[in-house]
């Protein structure tokens, strides 16, 4: 978890330079997502490769799975919305 008790306190700054500080956060928020995605991705293969495959007499009762779609799905949406919110930002400094 982030401790935000070492984070300097805002100073002013120019717009633009705020922007692009707000910009670059919500770039490295995307990636954190992407990173985790990938991770969940890679936690579901491995959940799949011990599966033995091709044999009628085994039944696999996964009760991962869901709980790994349903993680994957909320951080898609999360970052869909900060794909967004950068849009708006980039928006907002053009038309500025």
């Amino acid at each position: 978890m982030l401790n935000f008790a070492d984070t300097p306190p805002l100073v002013a700054m120019p717009a633009v330079e705020s922007r692009e500080l707000i910009a670059a956060d919500l770039r490295l928020l995307i990636a954190q997502i992407e990173t985790s995605m990938r991770r969940i991705a890679a936690a579901m293969d491995q959940e799949h490769t011990g599966d033995p495959e091709g044999s009628s007499d085994v039944f696999i009762l996964d009760d991962v799975t869901p709980r790994y779609a349903s993680a994957s799905a909320a951080l898609n949406a999360c970052r869909a919305r900060l794909r967004q919110a950068l849009q708006y930002l980039s928006e907002s400094s053009s038309a500025a």
